[in-house]
């Protein structure tokens, strides 16, 4: 039997140098994120929503602040007095100013408050959506690396199975196997070419789903650096993360806010029943060009002044007060059913996304360890093949089980770093700063 040639673990190594060397062009986590931050129109709109909110609290505002309006007409008017008989057709021209400040209006007050929350709930949204783009844009990332090694591992199989085939159909030609080795070789080479075409458009595809969301042609993102150490995830304790989850998630601050507006809405319909009063003042010229009634044709001009309290007090209003609160009393429940309801479902997103970070940090020690059997095995195998106790078949299964292990350790380890990152987003607590922290982790 022709001694095996052990090939296959260099190419594997030329492999994943060529995979893990990031390129010249190559952009960083941090890079991406910043560049989808300037082209995510998700992103845009809540910014922008963020900013109407502000000027509708502003609009607000102007309930409570004076008012003044500038008023100008020109009348024709015929008058006819039957006794004494007297006519007279005349033009005026009247010019004034008005002015109005609110003393008392208790319903404008609360809506001013009701516009200030109604900016903390875009905020809310703005950070809802921020941390929405920093998970994207990572799992994007992540997709695109997850698929290049997987690339890489089929290339360095069908390397790895060629150089297996060529030896069966060397060691069938010398007589000293059977055909069926070389079948078996090239059967297993065939499914590697298919793989291979799969994973390049898988790739491919993934790249492009990259590229829309950051707004970059041609991204190169930049792989992890090995050996890895996995961050632990801090506090390690399910109940701690719940309890924030519960208080400082996007999610739950709209709703409480939205339970806030609900309240104050309650306390405007309320003042259905109370005074206004306003201040006002005015000065208005009135100039007669051809006389009055009293005297005609005799041009005349008059000026008033007036400043006073006017008090608007409601009596009766067919109970639409009264049925008005009620609603506002039953959307108030409703807005407390809501905030529960949020919190609940917060509570049980963070304890699954804690659960899936510690399942995966788990699996992801688990097939270290995997690997380094799986490499052994695959040395025993060609080791029994060398010396004629073992098929090709096992050669080829065990080089088969070495890739996928390997393949499925880096997509463990992506998994892991996704996981702590939609964590902190369970709990409404991700920051540029967790985007930083595993951007250090990459190539330089």
């Amino acid at each position: 039997m022709t001694p095996f040639r052990p090939l296959s673990l260099s190419l594997l190594s030329l492999a994943l140098g060529a995979a893990l060397t990031a390129p010249a062009q190559a952009q960083s986590l941090l890079e991406l994120v910043e560049s989808a931050r300037t082209y995510d129109t998700a992103w845009q709109s809540a910014r922008a929503q963020l900013d109407a909110a502000g000027r509708k609290a502003d609009q607000a505002r102007a309930g409570l602040l004076p008012s003044a309006a500038l008023t100008g007409g020109l009348t024709r008017s015929n008058v006819e007095l039957s006794k004494p008989k007297i006519e007279n057709t005349g033009t005026a021209q009247t010019v004034g100013i008005n002015a109005s400040q609110p003393l008392y209006r208790p319903a404008n007050r609360i809506t001013l408050e009701q516009g200030q929350r109604g900016v903390d709930v875009a905020q809310a949204q703005l950070d809802a959506a921020t941390q929405d783009l920093l998970v994207r844009v990572s799992q994007a990332y992540f997709d695109v690396l997850a698929a290049q090694d997987t690339l890489t591992f089929v290339q360095a199989q069908k390397a790895a199975v060629s150089e297996q085939l060529a030896s069966a159909k060397r060691n069938f030609e010398v007589g000293t196997t059977t055909v069926t080795d070389s079948r078996e070789a090239q059967a297993r080479y065939d499914l590697v070419i298919a793989q291979e075409i799969a994973a390049e458009n898988d790739l491919r595809v993934k790249r492009l789903a990259l590229d829309q969301l950051v707004g970059i042609t041609g991204t190169q993102p930049r792989p992890l650096a090995l050996p890895l150490q996995l961050p632990s995830v801090q506090p390690a304790n399910v109940a701690t993360w719940v309890d924030t989850a519960r208080d400082q998630q996007p999610g739950v601050r709209q709703a409480a806010i939205a339970l806030d507006i609900a309240r104050l809405e309650t306390k405007k319909a309320e003042t259905g029943h109370l005074p206004t009063v306003d201040l006002q003042a005015g000065y208005n010229v009135t100039r007669n060009l051809n006389g009055t009634i009293s005297a005609p044709g005799v041009t005349s001009r008059s000026n008033a002044a007036s400043v006073g309290v006017a008090l608007n007090m409601p009596l009766f209003a067919g109970f639409a007060v009264q049925n008005r609160v009620k609603e506002t009393l039953a959307l108030e429940e409703k807005a407390t059913a809501d905030l529960e309801t949020a919190r609940r479902n917060v509570a049980q997103a963070t304890r699954a996304a804690y659960f899936g970070v510690q399942s995966g940090q788990g699996q992801v020690q688990a097939l270290e360890a995997a690997e380094a059997s799986s490499q052994s095995a695959l040395d025993a195998n060609k080791l029994g093949y060398q010396v004629g106790v073992r098929i090709n078949i096992d050669v080829l299964n065990a080089q088969s089980q070495l890739f996928q292990t390997k393949r499925d350790l880096a997509q463990a380890r992506y998994n892991v770093l996704l996981g702590t990152l939609k964590l902190r987003q369970a709990a409404g607590t991700l920051t540029q700063q967790d985007i930083e922290a595993i951007n250090a982790l990459l190539v330089k």
